[in-house]
Formats: C-alpha cells, structure tokens, sequence
C-alpha cells in the first residue's frame, strides 16, 4: 500500500540484501520497470530525503501563515520576530530529540527480529518501545487529540478563505462542503504518498507568503496607522502561543521518518526545513503588520485586509489546495491509529482501508462546524495540545530514556560536541521543558483559553458565519421590509481577548475606504 519505507537500520551496509527485519515497499516487489511505474515513482512513491525536506516545509507552514500578522499586531514587530526566531529553534532541537529517539527504538526492535515490513511505526509505540505503557498512553492521548485539532483547523481555514471569493454561501456551509473534499484524503496510503503534494503545497505556499509581503509593500501603510502591540499581557501570551503553534508541527516527524528510505538522515532535515520556512514567515507578517498595523487586532486573517486582486485571488485559490494536503498530513497518523484499533492496518486493499478511514473524518467535521473561531482556536491548540506534545514530552523522554550510563553508553546516535554531549542536551532539554510548562502552557493556556471564551460568548456556538460583516442598512428613505434583515446583536470584529467589543459598524465602514479593502474578518 505504499506505507512503508526502504531501508533498514539494522543492515544499512547491505541495502541490496532484504535482511530481518528490513522495512520493503510492497509495490516494488518483482516485476520489470516500465514507463507507467518510472513516472509512478515519480509522482507517487517519495521516500528522500527531499521528500522528507518538503513534507516537513510544507506542513510546517500552511494556514498559519496567515495568522502570524494577526501575532504581530498583539505582540509588537520585535517580539514577533524574536518569537518566530527562538521558537523555530526550540521546535527543531525537539523534532531532532524525537528522530533519536525513533532511530533508537526501530535499531532496538530490528536486533530482537522484529519486522517492520507492513507497519507504520508511530510516536505513542516509539514511547511504549522505549518507555513502557503509560508513556505510550499519554503520548497517544496528547498526540491524537492534537492531529485531531490541527485537521479542525485545516477545514476552518478552507470555509474562511474561498469567503473572500465567494461570500454568497455563508462559512458553516463552506465547512460541510470542505469537509467532503478533505474526507478524499482517506485514499492516499501514507506519507511515502506525498511526493508531489508536498511540493506543490510548498509552491503554494510560498507564492502567498510573497504575495502578502509584496502587496503590502505596494499598498503602504494605512491613513493613521499605529503599532501600539504589546498592549495586554492576554493579547502577547496570545501571540505568543500562535507561533509556538506554527514550530510545532512535528507531530508527525515519526510518520515522516518512516517514508524515508533511510531514517538516519531526517537528523538536521527538519532544521533546515524550519529555516526555509522562516524566510516566508518573517517578511510576510512584518510587512503585512507594518501596512495596517493595529488594524489586524481585528482582523485575524491577513488577507482580510488586502484589495481584491487577480493575485489575491490565486493566493486564496492556492492556500485552499494546500489545507487540503496539509488536512491529509495531519489526518493520516489518525487513519493509521484507527486502522491498527479496527486490526486492517496490514490490510493491502486501498479500498477496504479507505472505507474504514471514514470515521475518522466525522468529529473533525462536526469539530469544525462547533469551534469555526480560526485565528483565537490555533492559540488555543498551541497552548494546550502542542505545547506537550512536541516539546514537553519528548524532552522527558529523551532525558529518561537515556538516564542511565548504560543507556547512554549504547545509544545509537550520542548527542554532537557542539551541544555538550550529554550534559548539554540534558540542560537544553530542562530548559525547553521548563519554559514551554511556564511560559506556553501556563501563561499561554491562560491567555489563549480567556480569548477562546470570548470568542464562545460572544458568537455562540455553532455560529453560521464567524466575524462575517453584517448586511448594509437599507437606503435612506427607503420602506421597511423583510428583505433587509437587522444587525446582528454582537459586533463581528469583536476577536480579541482584552479588549472590549466593538460598537457596530457604520455603513460607512462598507460603501467608504474600508470597502475598497474588503476588510471582514474571517
């Protein structure tokens, strides 16, 4: 099924030789190469380093993307850069501690003979592998509820941003139709599958990340713009957790490593990856939050804010086809939990797997259309799912793990000198541990958990158009009727944990300058 990945750690000298334990492609086994399996692997079966380099790139960086403006303008322009900087470091130290900690754990099992020929190894068995029960327990808790979340937020983000280019049909409708296309996610095996949707996720979103530092560049800043972030410690801890939630997508650096031909190369990938990733994340939120300033406290998505263009256009049109991809990177460890809970994860029809996939997409729809607060519901999700399960939790696993002299002394990847060995990386990992727990968790959960309530108090569950604008007045003089529905009772622009609602726009702020702009919310 194509879930698998070439190459074993155990008799990586001999790749020619299918030894115990070696992990091989199913479709790659016996039959002639010819034109239609060359362009196959092309397309379809990617398990390089490269692949690995752009699954990470690509799912790193989607929707977020356009939330990091949003950050700024709580955070102000030098704690936003310096965020993006400290936490794009801290998230690579941790998915480097969790690729050890998997090389460490598949060498340990292929030395007891055990094959991995048709099973993807995953973060909750490395834990129980390595650690015991009640590890894997936690880890499979934190981890599924999290990829759980993320796939909630890809689907917000698709019904949030066709709305800027088709608003006859309200977000909630939006939803159910997205929901649908992403469900299709169920017939891609793994992420060996990914080769070209990765690297077209990453096109994608690169072209957005310019687009929106370009033409703000080109529009200037507004008429009385002002940057008066950090204001409220509830709107910089709000920040704050956005970000730590934009490096932490390595919920499925296991997963990744897996579809790789050779697992010990992922080492430094995700690194480089990150730094990539910063060279979109750093120009687009600085210039987009340089254009409208404060104006972004209002407006957590930043397209929100620019002209109607062709380029707009396609920069929506291409961020909509890259949540799908990055729906299917969060989704799938999910397919593969269930798959080996219902016992068809060894299972080699497509078709068997994809029907019993299916359930897994129904809460992430029903979730979506519950909680549709995209922007306040990814601070939210940083703050209390991310911050343990990619930075907590493997850096007390790391440490534990390799507690011992024994332990350390038969590790198959020792930390490198740079780092201080050892004692180094036992200091780092106290330090990432002790900052996520106090800073991310406990300010951060308090921060972003106050603004999800807001959100929850002041639109409702089940809203049927999140922060969308209310319809204009009726002309001047004209006879009262049916067809002109009132204001909403609660103001649309209202998103902001700390400040008070907004009093409800003019018809002004839709047929004057404002209008020019598009500017509703998401």
């Amino acid at each position: 099924m194509g879930s698998a990945a070439d190459g074993s750690l155990a008799n990586e000298k001999a790749p020619e030789t299918v030894g115990v334990g070696r992990y091989v492609e199913m479709e790659q086994d016996g039959g002639p190469s010819t034109a239609k399996s060359r362009l196959s692997g092309l397309l379809w079966h990617g398990g390089s380093a490269y692949d690995a380099w752009f699954s990470c790139a690509s799912n790193q960086v989607a929707q977020v993307l356009l939330t990091l403006p949003y950050s700024f303008s709580q955070l102000g322009m030098l704690s936003g850069i310096l965020f993006q900087l400290f936490y794009g470091l801290m998230g690579s130290w941790t998915a480097y501690l969790i690729s050890i900690l998997y090389v460490e754990y598949r060498t340990r099992k292929e030395r007891e003979k055990v094959d991995f020929r048709n099973h993807v190894i995953q973060w909750f068995e490395v834990l129980d592998g390595l650690l015991g029960r009640h590890w894997r327990n936690v880890g499979l808790a934190f981890n599924c509820t999290f990829l759980l979340f993320g796939s909630v937020i890809q689907l917000i983000a698709c019904a949030s941003n066709i709305y800027y280019i088709n608003d006859k049909l309200d977000k909630r409708t939006w939803t159910y139709i997205f929901g649908a296309c992403c469900a299709t996610t169920v017939f891609i095996p793994s992420f060996h599958n990914y080769r070209i949707w990765s690297f077209l996720g990453l096109v994608m979103t690169t072209y957005t990340a310019w687009y929106l530092a370009v033409a703000s560049l080109i529009h200037g800043q507004v008429d009385g713009v002002k940057h008066s972030g950090p204001t409220k410690m509830v709107l910089y801890f709000t920040g704050a957790t956005n970000i730590l939630y934009t490096f932490g997508g390595h919920a499925v650096t296991v997963e990744i490593m897996h579809a790789m031909w050779r697992p010990q190369k992922f080492k430094a990938i995700y690194l480089m990856a990150t730094l990539y990733v910063l060279t979109l994340t750093l120009p687009s939120a600085a210039s987009v939050y340089w254009a409208f300033g404060d104006e972004l406290l209002t407006h957590s998505n930043a397209l929100a804010l620019l002209p109607r263009t062709a380029f707009r256009d396609a920069a929506v049109v291409l961020m909509l086809i890259h949540q799908f991809i990055t729906f299917g990177f969060a989704c799938t460890p999910l397919y593969f939990v269930w798959e080996k809970l219902i016992g068809l994860h060894d299972c080699r029809s497509l078709c068997k797997r994809a029907a019993a996939r299916l359930p897994v997409v129904v809460p992430i729809w029903f979730l979506a259309i519950i909680f549709p607060f995209f922007g306040p519901i990814n601070s939210a999700v940083g703050s209390l799912l991310v911050s343990f399960t990619v930075y907590i939790i493997p850096a007390l696993a790391h440490m534990i793990t390799f507690r011992s002299a024994h332990a350390r002394e038969n590790a198959v990847e020792p930390p490198p000198r740079f780092v201080g060995r050892w004692t180094g990386t036992f200091i780092i990992n106290a330090f990432v541990v002790a900052w996520v727990l106090v800073v991310g968790f406990g300010f951060g959960g308090w921060a972003s958990m106050t603004n999800f309530v807001r959100q929850i108090d002041t639109f409702g569950l089940f809203t049927k158009c999140y922060q969308c604008p209310p319809p204009p007045l009726p002309p001047a003089g004209a006879a009262p009727n049916a067809t002109w529905p009132p204001f909403p009772a609660t103001p649309f622009n209202a998103t902001t944990a700390g400040l008070a609602p907004a009093p409800a726009p003019s018809p002004a702020h839709f047929f004057g300058r404002h209008h020019r702009h598009h500017s509703h919310g998401l």
